[in-house]
């Protein structure tokens, strides 16, 4: 019964209107928007970050410009305000996605998932979910962009901000994110496991519970670690960027055996949609790589 429930409301959430533009069908709804190429070569699933819509995805990831009309689907994603996620989450989020896919008669040929800040957690963690359970979606790579992949790393980090107090920006981030955690999650100290199974990679321990699945498909970590713009603007080091995470979780992904896997750190790409430089940014994404890696045999 509580299944036949879920499948009605799910059915309800995700259905919607569709148009047709010039380069294929754009279906929008809710929780999604599938803008379809015409001449499908690949699908781009994106998730947002904390605080994101769909909007600022397609405002601020400037690389999706007419990406239809290199063969490429993209289905954004309205799923936001998680930076983990429960099992059950994992569950409910995969077979939305399937549903989608069945819904929009998608090809499942070739399908990528990625994510913005936050968005990146979720896309590294329901990817890996995806393929542990034998998903009729299943992702042939996935890819985050300046993600704070490592829980207890970022909790530790929130702390260093309210102590250096440089910058009111990030010292109202970090008491927002050391208060989520620990209503959530518990003090890292005292709660370790909660934040091994919450993080898709943890420095502390060398866990890869999370991101071992992921071995065998295609993965990137982008990041721009500008370093003057993030001590003049943040007071921060590396070691307290999400670039050193990622660092890490590449390089484990590596030694799991992975043959595919790519930091990639970029220069001056950090520019916001409003033109402002800003190194946490969609925009360290370069179009023409991102086609040629997803549309690569």
């Amino acid at each position: 019964m509580i299944k036949h429930i879920f499948l009605i409301v799910l059915t309800v959430i995700l259905s919607g209107c569709t148009v047709k533009n010039s380069t294929g069908k754009v279906v929008k709804n809710r929780t999604y928007e599938l803008h379809t190429a015409q001449s499908l070569k690949a699908v781009l699933v994106l998730f947002p970050c904390y605080p994101c819509d769909i909007e600022h995805t397609k405002t601020e990831a400037a690389f999706l410009k007419d990406i239809e009309k290199e063969g490429i689907s993209v289905l954004l994603l309205s799923y936001n305000q998680k930076l983990f996620l429960t099992e059950t989450e994992k569950k409910e989020y995969a077979a939305a996605l399937e549903t989608i896919f069945d819904r929009n008669k998608l090809s499942k040929q070739n399908i990528f998932i990625g994510g913005f800040s936050s968005g990146g957690n979720v896309a590294l963690l329901l990817s890996a979910y995806l393929i542990k359970n034998n998903s009729s979606v299943q992702p042939k790579g996935t890819f985050v962009v300046d993600s704070p992949i490592d829980i207890e790393k970022l909790y530790h980090n929130a702390e260093k901000d309210i102590a250096a107090n440089a910058d009111p920006e990030a010292v109202a981030e970090g008491k927002f994110l050391v208060e989520l955690f620990d209503r959530e999650l518990g003090k890292p100290d005292e709660h370790p496991e909660n934040y091994k199974q919450a993080s898709p990679y943890l420095m502390s321990v060398n866990s890869t519970e999370n991101i071992q699945y992921l071995k065998g498909i295609r993965t990137r970590f982008y990041c721009e670690p500008d370093l003057q713009w993030q001590n003049e603007n943040r007071g921060r080091t590396f070691e307290n960027l999400n670039a050193f995470m990622l660092t890490r979780a590449h390089q484990s992904l590596i030694d799991l055996g992975s043959t595919t896997s790519e930091y990639i750190e970029t220069q001056n790409r950090g520019i916001r949609g409003n033109g402002k430089k800003h190194p946490h940014s969609w925009n360290i994404v370069e179009r023409e790589s991102l086609v040629k890696w997803m549309l690569e045999k």
